[in-house]
């Protein structure tokens, strides 16, 4: 998984021969990008990969609103897994499996945008909104402990810090890096025996792909 965030954070970072900052930068007419976007999420982080979805709109030159929906799976940080005689994995004292539902409500900046060229376009963004935690017996096949499943409800939000690329103004490519968090109102999840959790702090990789209409 570190090897994983160490190459999403050098892809980003290949197109910048390409810019010029401040002055040096070109006297090209800007571009104007659609003010919709709809972008697809494919997530890395310490608990596994993860899937989301994000609507945006702009609200100025360079500000949007945005909402998002994300699912992954939360692990403890004293999770140890162990592989048997027979190849099977398992985790030592898990009680529950943990997965996420973040509904988050939030605006985007983009920075720089004076400097950079538009084929570059970082950004920064902060959310807010609830978050649906689903727990299922750990002990169970994975399927079958879905008839087992509980909910919970947390409040959550994240702060991000990301880009897109590409002079295109149909498509969508870009990165996040984002820092995201849940509180519980109760004495929280689960996942190992007798060791709740109230609040949940995960930092992940995202690569975005999308239209802009």
């Amino acid at each position: 998984m570190k090897k994983l965030f160490l190459l999403f954070l050098i892809f980003p970072l290949l197109p910048l021969n390409a810019q010029k900052i401040g002055k040096l930068a070109p006297d090209t007419s800007r571009v104007v990008f659609p003010p919709n976007a709809w972008e697809v999420n494919v997530m890395f982080s310490e608990g596994g990969f993860g899937l989301g979805t994000l609507l945006r709109k702009n609200l100025s030159d360079n500000l949007s609103g945005f909402i998002d929906f994300s699912i992954g799976e939360s692990k403890d940080d004293r999770e140890f897994e162990y592989i048997d005689y027979y190849g099977n994995v398992y985790t030592f004292n898990k009680k529950n499996r943990v997965f996420m539902f973040p509904l988050n409500f939030g605006l985007q900046y983009r920075i720089f945008s004076d400097a950079l060229t538009d084929n570059m376009r970082p950004f920064i963004s902060v959310a807010l909104g609830p978050s649906f935690a689903m727990t299922d017996p750990y002990e169970r096949e994975f399927f079958e402990a879905l008839k087992y499943a509980q909910m919970k409800v947390a409040f959550g939000g994240y702060v991000a810090l990301g880009a897109n690329f590409g002079m295109s103004r149909e498509s969508l490519l870009g990165f996040t890096i984002k820092y995201s968090f849940a509180h519980f109102f109760d004495k929280g999840v689960e996942n190992i025996y007798d060791r709740f959790r109230k609040d949940i702090g995960s930092l992940s990789i995202s690569l975005d792909i999308g239209l802009q209409y």
